[in-house]
């Protein structure tokens, strides 16, 4: 039991010195909630969030698409992914997620992700029916993105997604375009190789959405008096996208042959939000069988009157990966859980397949 005590605190404590080297903030109260399309906050990829999202340096294959592209480039061949949430069990939210990427030339790889949000069917309301039981409504949340990652060199790895953003009911929408843009620098220390990996990522750049449509305009009285009515439209004001900054640092250690510990550390610089920054460790054996876990703090959230978020912090995640055969195909199983102050948690189940 001793010779694991050694490397366990190793990477807890490597992680914890990442995560002090790194000044956390508390973001910009002046700005906290004039953004929107919130959705591009929450991390639909079943794998990462079992770290809560902190493994900004090591993400690797499709996955990488929401925390820092960049990691895109170890894609190999062919990575195919699948995911579903129960965001905020008990909310009556589902999350459904599907990435495909897919190598290039020499060191290029391109990747297609779409993120679809189901809030369920939601009553119609008026003020002179404000208990419903005139119809329902559905709105859909769709997030497109379109990544591009390239290997610089055996240490620099670097990529770029499109990503269009599209919010709308039967009679309002808004619809936007956003960037992301990611570097991970993996290095090695002493006799190991490639085992310190740093990375930073740049999320949410991109042009004010604006709701419009039918549903903002209604029959109204001209200002002078008349006997007929004109159709009145209201312009719904612009709002910001959640732009972020990601800077993240992990290490591996080798437990003899087939074991492995990897501590993470990351910090986000929010633009409208409170600053967050987290710890998390991988447990893996023969990187078939990981389990993963992770803390995320930000100001404020232990208190009751001035929390500004739903989750209380804590992250785990398990993940299956079954060799298929000797040429380096995999099929992967992932589950991961996100603690909440409310509601019954955030569940999510994933599926990969490696070609």
């Amino acid at each position: 039991m001793k010779q694991y005590i050694k490397p366990i605190l190793t990477s807890l404590l490597t992680a914890s010195l990442l995560a002090v080297v790194v000044p956390a903030q508390a973001g910009n109260e002046d700005r906290a909630g004039q953004a929107g399309a919130s959705e591009l906050l929450i991390n639909p990829w079943t794998k990462s969030a079992g770290w809560g999202g902190l493994n900004i340096a090591n993400v690797r294959g499709m996955e990488a698409q929401f925390n820092n592209v960049a990691g895109l480039a170890f894609t190999k061949k062919t990575e195919i992914a699948f995911s579903y949430t129960n965001w905020l069990k008990g909310a009556d939210i589902q999350i459904n997620s599907f990435g495909f990427s897919q190598k290039v030339g020499e060191t290029g790889v391109l990747a297609l992700g779409v993120m679809s949000m189901n809030f369920g069917d939601i009553q119609v309301t008026t003020v002179d029916q404000p208990e419903g039981g005139i119809g329902t409504y559905t709105p859909q949340f769709i997030n497109l993105g379109l990544s591009y990652a390239k290997a610089f060199s055996n240490s620099i790895y670097g990529g770029m997604t499109v990503r269009v953003i599209s919010q709308s009911i039967s009679d309002v929408k808004a619809q936007g375009v956003a960037f992301d843009a990611g570097i991970q620098y993996v290095t090695g220390t002493n006799e190991a190789k490639d085992n310190l990996k740093f990375g930073i990522s740049l999320k949410n750049v991109g042009t004010p959405m604006r709701f419009s449509g039918d549903g903002l305009s209604f029959r109204g009285n001209p200002p002078v008096e008349a006997t007929y009515q004109l159709t009145i439209q209201s312009r719904a004001e612009k709002f910001e996208l959640p732009s972020l900054v990601n800077i993240g640092a992990s290490y591996d250690y080798k437990i003899m042959e087939n074991h492995r510990l990897t501590g993470v550390a990351a910090f986000t610089s929010n633009s409208f939000t409170n600053d967050q920054f987290g710890l998390g460790i991988e447990y893996a054996f023969k990187e078939m069988f990981s389990l993963r876990g992770g803390y995320v703090f930000e100001k404020d959230m232990t208190s009751d009157e001035d929390r500004a978020t739903a989750m209380s912090g804590l992250n785990a995640g398990v993940s299956v990966d079954v060799p298929l055969g000797k040429s380096g195909k995999k099929f992967g199983i992932d589950y991961s859980y996100k603690s909440t102050e409310f509601f019954d948690g955030c569940h999510s189940i994933g599926a990969r397949i490696i070609l």
